[in-house]
């Protein structure tokens, strides 16, 4: 009982105060919702930024704010289909489905790269509709403020100019330093990446793709494909680059045998991170990214 009522409270408060409560589905994109809006909305994000957003589990805590909440802010592009559709029907909030002006998807509003059209999962964590790890390209992150901008100004019309101007800053921001990123990266050799998180980021910058330390999508490298690896790059300069939650000892096996640095670095800025947070965090990926000039 006392349980219920606290949370009747909560709930009443943030009516009160009229700020919209979002749910945004990664901490990236919780740090957009923030950005755009200020201290017009609540946010609460469901998957850890030190987790796999592709494979987590519906848990009563996502149930429960999403079913208190005003928007749901996702990727998109089957990224979370293992585990929100779930959540969402555990929710019964009708507002948040797709097709309703609660459910807001990040991956339709920009253009995707590595689309294929092809739903065979024997060929590892495919998405056919495009990559959706599009949190490391900042142009299309500010593309991705933009409309949300324009999402939180139909559901509250007399703060749309603050929207946008947030919207507009946090894209002012990203176009002063885009130029200065590429050009830190410029003649870079190239890099191997754990999965295809970063190939957004790597576009952007110009700077290629020399492998992967996954065979396939989310299948977990073997000695065979680690040896082929060794023997395709021997000889040439690069980076290993994999993130927190991924397993090291594929990169360390990798840059030991190639005489290369495995660098980990963080997808996600801290579940409370803020756009400053958010550019630190691309920085310090150009940095190991042009660290083998």
């Amino acid at each position: 009982m006392k349980t219920a009522l606290l949370t009747m409270l909560l709930v009443a408060a943030g009516a009160a105060n009229g700020a919209l409560n979002v749910v945004a589905t990664t901490s990236d994109l919780g740090m957009l919702v923030r950005t755009v809006g200020g201290d017009r909305v609540k946010v609460t994000v469901l998957a850890p930024p030190d987790r796999d957003p592709h494979f987590l589990l519906a848990k009563p805590t996502m149930i429960i704010a999403l079913r208190n909440a005003d928007l749901l802010v996702a990727v998109g592009a089957e990224l979370e289909v293992g585990w929100l559709p779930a959540a969402l029907q555990g929710a019964s909030n009708a507002k948040l489905l797709p097709g309703q002006s609660g459910y807001f998807e990040a991956a339709a509003q920009v253009p995707l790269i590595e689309k294929s059209g092809d739903t065979d999962r024997s060929r590892g964590d495919v998405h056919p509709m495009g990559n959706p790890h599009l949190f490391l390209d900042p142009e299309r992150m500010a593309a991705v403020g933009r409309a949300l901008a324009g999402r939180l100004a139909q559901l509250d019309p007399p703060h749309e100019a603050t929207y946008r101007a947030n919207a507009e800053s946090f894209a002012k921001v990203v176009a002063e330093r885009v130029p200065k990123w590429k050009e830190q990266a410029a003649g870079a050799p190239g890099v191997v990446l754990y999965h295809k998180d970063a190939n957004y980021l790597l576009l952007l910058l110009g700077v290629p793709v020399l492998g992967y330390v996954e065979p396939l999508p989310g299948i977990p490298p073997t000695a065979q494909h680690l040896s082929d690896l060794v023997q395709q790059l021997s000889g040439k300069r690069g980076e290993i680059l994999f993130t927190d939650y991924q397993p090291a000892q594929g990169p360390e096996f990798l840059a030991g045998k190639l005489g290369w640095k495995a660098i980990r670095l963080s997808p996600e800025v801290g579940e409370k991170g803020d756009a400053n947070a958010y550019f630190a965090m691309i920085g310090r990926w150009v940095e190991a990214i042009s660290s083998s000039k």
